[in-house]
This record gives C-alpha cells, sequence and structure tokens, in this order.
C-alpha cells in the first residue's frame, strides 16, 4: 500500500506573503511620499549646502525652529482636514492672539501668565463659533472660516490703532518678572547638553568663551510633544476613530452613533488653540505683537499637511506627515537661504510639491481602497 503524506508549506513562502502584506501597508501609510521627500531634500542640500554652515548645530537649529512652529499648526490642521474640514481663519487667529496678549499686558498691566489664558479663551470661543456655524449651516468651512479671516484680522486692526494709535505692541516681555513663564514658550531647552557639547569643541566658542548657540528653541520640544500626542489620539484612541469617520462619510459616522457636530467642534477648537500657541511663541521670542502677525500661515499650514499626506477630501491622513511636511517646509526655506538660490523659487517649489503630493496621495488612497 502506499503511503501518501501531505505536503507542509514552504516557510519561505509564508515569510514572501508576510514581507508582501507588509510592504502593502507600508505603500498604503500616508506619510511615506513625505518621508521619502525628506530623505531627497536632505540629500540635495546635503549636497548643495554641506558646507555652508547649514548642517553645523547652529544651521540645524534654524531649520527646525522654522519647521516646528510650522508644524505646531500643520499638526492641528491635518487633524482638521481628515475630518474633512478647513480653518481659512488661522493667520488672523495668530495675529489676534499676538494683540490679545499685548493690549493686556502693555494697555492694562495684566500679568504675562493671565493674558496667555485669556487668549486661549477666545480661541476656545472662536473655534467653537467656527464649529457650530459650520455644522449647523452646512456651509462649506472654506466660507465660514474665510469670512472670520477676514473679522478677526479687522478686529485686530481696529482695536489696536484705537488703543494704541500704531498696529504694533512693543516692550511685551520687557523687565518682566515672569521669565519662567517666558521662558516655557520663548526660552531654550537642552542646555546642559550644549554646554557638554563645547567643552569638547563640537560646538564652536565665542571671541569670550561662551557658546555661540545654548540650546534648541523650546517650540521643537512643543512640535514633537504636539505631534506624538496627536498620533496617539489618531491611532489609540475612539475619538481618533471618529475623526476619520468623520472626515470619511459624516453621515455614515452620524448613522452609527458618532457624534459628528461634537468632533468638529473640537476639532476647530484645536486649530484656533494651535494658532494661538504658535502666536505666545512668537510673542514671548520676540517681546512685541504685531496685527498683521500669522500672514499666510493658513496657507502654508495646509500646504506641509497635504504633503505630510493629507487628503484634501478627508478621511486619510495622519499627524506623522505632517510633521515631515513642516520638515520639508522649514528645510528649504532655510536651504535656498544658505545655497544663496533666489528665495522667489520657494514659491514655485512648494506648487509643485503639492500637485505631486496630492497626486502621489490619491494614488496610494486608490490602491489601499482596492486592496480593502
Amino acid at each position: 500500500m502506499t503511503e501518501t503524506h501531505s505536503a507542509a508549506p514552504a516557510p519561505s513562502l509564508d515569510a514572501g506573503r508576510r514581507w508582501r502584506r507588509m510592504a502593502g501597508r507600508t505603500l498604503r501609510r500616508p506619510e511615506l511620499g513625505a518621508f521619502g521627500a525628506t530623505i531627497f531634500v536632505f540629500i540635495v542640500f546635503g549636497i548643495t549646502a554641506g558646507d555652508s554652515g547649514m548642517f553645523s548645530v547652529a544651521g540645524i537649529s534654524n531649520f527646525l525652529e522654522v519647521s516646528a512652529q510650522l508644524g505646531i499648526l500643520a499638526t492641528f490642521v491635518a487633524l482638521l482636514m481628515i475630518g474633512g474640514e478647513f480653518d481659512l481663519s488661522l493667520g488672523s487667529m495668530i495675529g489676534f492672539s499676538a494683540i490679545i496678549i499685548g493690549i493686556g499686558v502693555v494697555q492694562f498691566g495684566l500679568p504675562i501668565w493671565l493674558t496667555v489664558l485669556i487668549a486661549f479663551g477666545f480661541a476656545v470661543v472662536i473655534g467653537t463659533l467656527n464649529g457650530i456655524l459650520v455644522t449647523r449651516t452646512r456651509l462649506p468651512s472654506f466660507i465660514v472660516t474665510l469670512a472670520g479671516y477676514f473679522v478677526l484680522r479687522g478686529l485686530s486692526l481696529t482695536i489696536t490703532r484705537l488703543l494704541t494709535g500704531r498696529t504694533q505692541i512693543p516692550y511685551i516681555t520687557k523687565n518682566s518678572d515672569e521669565a519662567g513663564f517666558v521662558a516655557l514658550f520663548g526660552g531654550k531647552f537642552a542646555t546642559g547638553l550644549f554646554s557638554w557639547l563645547g567643552s569638547i569643541g563640537l560646538i564652536p566658542l565665542r571671541a569670550d568663551g561662551s557658546l555661540t548657540i545654548q540650546g534648541l528653541p523650546v517650540s521643537i520640544a512643543w512640535w514633537i510633544g504636539l505631534t506624538a500626542l496627536a498620533t496617539w489620539i489618531l491611532v489609540k484612541t475612539r475619538f481618533g476613530n471618529w475623526i476619520y469617520a468623520v472626515g470619511g462619510d459624516a453621515q455614515a459616522a452620524r448613522n452609527v452613533g458618532v457624534p459628528v457636530t461634537r468632533v468638529k467642534i473640537l476639532l476647530f477648537i484645536g486649530t484656533a488653540c494651535a494658532a494661538t500657541l504658535f502666536s505666545v511663541i512668537q510673542v514671548m521670542q520676540s517681546g512685541s505683537a504685531d496685527v498683521l502677525r500669522g500672514t499666510q500661515k493658513e496657507f502654508e499650514a495646509v500646504i506641509a499637511a497635504v504633503i505630510g499626506g493629507n487628503l484634501l477630501t478627508g478621511g486619510y491622513g495622519s499627524a506623522i506627515g505632517a510633521f515631515f511636511g513642516a520638515l520639508i517646509f522649514g528645510t528649504v526655506e532655510q536651504g535656498f537661504f544658505y545655497t544663496g538660490i533666489d528665495t522667489d523659487w520657494f514659491m514655485v517649489f512648494l506648487g509643485v510639491m503639492v500637485l505631486a503630493a496630492v497626486l502621489f496621495n490619491n494614488f496610494v488612497r486608490r490602491k489601499a481602497t482596492e486592496a480593502r
């Protein structure tokens, strides 16, 4: 009698399937394109600007600071875009928050910490109003927040000129006894590490023996921390699932019990508070406020989010992608300065990057949908 034996599946085949599945999941990640573009940008500037000081400690600090401030905005813009909405009042909110802080301190003698809390209070109110108007009127968020853009910018100009006679408020932090609070937003961190690097000769010293750079701007720590928080929300919480559901199909999400209105209101509050944080950081660093501060930042934040893989149609994207999008933005902006390229070309680069990112993201999402 002939014995038959069932052949065990070849381990190599199982490993091959696992590898293909893993590769497929990786290719469908929204931040993949931005990650690849980041590597490409660093390689290009490493070749063209490697000996210009761009990748010295001071140079790295410069482009990380630019990336960080934009990245704070882009993180929450990404969450709002995943939820299917836009906030074009972001830039005006930055100027409005700065004026609230400046007027509160200079005109009314309030402590800085209190004016910052008041600014965040206004951000919560304005974000709530944006969310309510969008959800109750069913008007596109583009229209609602565009109106908010003009209202907030006009209020900033009117109130500042009425109370001060000009559009700038200087000396907000001068002679302040709240140095610790100011440093929380406008100071530096990792100062001990930089002192050690200077002692072993990795950071150049001035003629008097002091460090040329004492630490990294604290805005970088805020950027990393908020990106981690947003990623945790999207990946690990029910609220993150709600954001994706609302952006994908709000009516379907509502039918399965997702509180669509609450989600959108909270997302608009998030972008308003991000704009206020951006404003606080700039005020604490410069010690002044300007009604025109934040101009075009709403578009730059959307660009960073789009480059990072967040679709304009909602329901798809990540905070990590926005992180890389902001890093690309800051690196290229500073890279043009270090290489001596006419900065007018930076706008051309942004346009090309946005178009390439949208095409790539649409392709990835289509493949991800076909694979389900």
